[in-house]
């Protein structure tokens, strides 16, 4: 009896416990928080706000789809091409992006066996309903069949495929497949830095990928596309995103996506568009003439940095293009270029860098006379040029010299210490043989790996033509050009290198 009392006297604090902890655990959940702090409601304004941005999202993701497609295409085992040949012996691998790319470096292109058959995929977007399908040059460049596959399933054989490397554009056209949802090309000159956007394609062949991002960066160069400026995005772009379409919440196109800037071939944060205004004017005359005419004047140009400014009379901020060769036969020597010249603006425009100058040049109508202004030993002038259409094999003229021929000594050399440089005169084989006839100057014979000279970039075999506003056709002329200049203020040389003419300025 004893034992039992004991032990149902012991159930009562042991139940009194349970029932405390219970009304704890309840007051705890009302209360919501550890500390008897109310729980905090989600903000209704701010979750409408982020569910409006949702559903615009949604939308525009939504109207686009159907007109983004993906492209498949196949290239057949081929001989080596003359532009493999090309490009090999100048240092690029016809192989590269192949399994085959590390097994041909270094190794001679003759007797090679056939580039093997490849297969590749990219994306693309219809913007014509008649079946014209806007992509990427390099997503369908030497292909020998192109399919089409729609967002519905269907596929169908490209043809009439118009390219233009320059801008790494394309158009394809596809036929049988009715009317088509064709996305509308918006205005990228109204894009601005933080604007959201959507980029629509088929990455590791998953297709109708879409991610997003916003705009982080306007006017980039890349060295591989001479004739584009690029929008920066953030929005994830991957093998097989190019020639998607890179939408604003409006779901118009505004940028066809081309590239990504990356150590491991794969997104990393930075991807880069063609605007849609540059597409609009490649597109068209791709669509309506089959090829691109693009205007030219036919200078060679370089930046003007604020040294170089100084010494060319250009105000601080101005920017501006310096014109370092005139080519003879072309608009700008017709119309009167001279190197030196520092151009201001084109047809009414300001210039600030070359970017922005060959892209007013190319678009201008062919045959019309357009207004250049230029700084000419420190005074403003305009010139009139007639605008004429860039010849087929005008990017390729670049003067093919073989370095290290210049290096042996002749009798009458000067040794420019200051500078750190030897020159001496050029003969006729040598200018011959380095690509150099017709110029004249003095050729740079030894450079001091620790002086000014070297760290501007100058190198045995190239020529100078000019001390300051001194043209210099031997050694002598050299010599007092150079004595009249003052370090400290700086010494600007006009040389001919291996890819034209360039300004050096060297200054202490």
């Amino acid at each position: 009896m004893s034992t039992r009392r004991f032990q149902g006297f012991s159930r009562i604090p042991v139940l009194l416990v349970l029932l405390v902890a219970l009304g704890a655990a309840a007051a705890w959940q009302r209360s919501g928080a550890v500390g008897d702090e109310p729980r905090k409601e989600v903000n209704p304004t701010a979750r409408r706000h982020a569910e409006e941005l949702s559903e615009a999202f949604h939308n525009a993701t939504e109207v686009t789809m159907p007109s983004v497609v993906t492209i498949r295409s196949k290239t057949k085992a081929h001989p080596v091409s003359n532009k493999d040949r090309r490009n090999f012996k100048e240092g690029e691998n016809p192989f590269k992006g192949t399994p085959f790319e590390d097994f041909f470096k270094g190794r001679d292109l003759e007797g090679m066996m056939p580039q093997p058959r490849r297969e590749g995929m990219g994306s693309g977007v219809i913007i014509d309903k008649s079946g014209i399908v806007l992509t990427n040059n390099h997503v369908v460049e030497g292909a020998d069949e192109v399919i089409v596959h729609l967002a519905d399933g269907r596929e169908f054989k490209g043809y009439d495929i118009k390219t233009d490397e320059h801008s790494d554009l394309a158009v394809v056209r596809i036929k049988g497949a009715g009317s088509l949802p064709a996305a509308p090309l918006g205005d990228s000159d109204k894009l601005r830095i933080g604007d959201w956007v959507i980029a629509i394609g088929n990455p590791f062949e998953l297709e109708q990928t879409v991610s997003a991002g916003i705009i982080s960066g306007v006017g980039r160069e890349l060295s591989s596309i001479r004739r584009a400026k690029f929008l920066q995005t953030d929005a994830a772009i991957n093998p097989g995103n190019s020639g998607g379409p890179l939408i604003n919440l409006g779901g118009e196109v505004i940028g066809i996506n081309t590239a990504i800037a990356s150590n491991n071939g794969s997104f990393q944060g930075i991807g880069f568009a063609i605007p849609s205004n540059q597409v609009k004017w490649v597109m068209n005359q791709l669509i309506n003439k089959g090829s691109v005419e693009r205007a030219y004047l036919g200078v060679g140009i370089g930046e003007v940095n604020r040294e170089m400014a100084t010494k060319f009379g250009v105000k601080d901020g101005d920017g501006g293009v310096l014109v370092s060769e005139v080519f003879p036969n072309t608009p700008a020597s017709d119309a009167g270029f001279e190197a030196g010249d520092v151009v201001t603006k084109f047809a009414g425009q300001k210039v600030k860098n070359p970017r922005d100058l060959q892209e007013l040049v190319e678009r201008v109508p062919l045959d019309s006379t357009q207004k250049v202004e230029v700084l000419r030993d420190g005074k403003t002038m305009t010139l009139d040029i007639v605008a004429k259409a860039l010849p087929k094999e005008f990017g390729n003229l670049e003067r093919r010299v073989r370095p290290g021929h210049g290096s042996s000594k002749n009798s009458d050399s000067f040794d420019a210490e200051n500078l750190g440089i030897e020159v001496a005169e050029m003969t006729a084989d040598q200018a011959e043989e380095l690509g150099y006839k017709g110029y004249s100057g003095v050729l740079i014979t030894s450079v001091d790996p620790e002086k000014l000279a070297a760290e501007q970039g100058l190198r045995e075999g190239m020529l100078i033509m000019k001390v300051g506003r001194t043209a210099v056709k031997n050694v002598e002329e050299f010599k007092a050009a150079v004595k009249s200049e003052d370090l400290k203020d700086g010494v600007v040389l006009h040389v001919r290198t291996k890819a034209g003419n360039r300004f050096v300025l060297l200054k202490e």
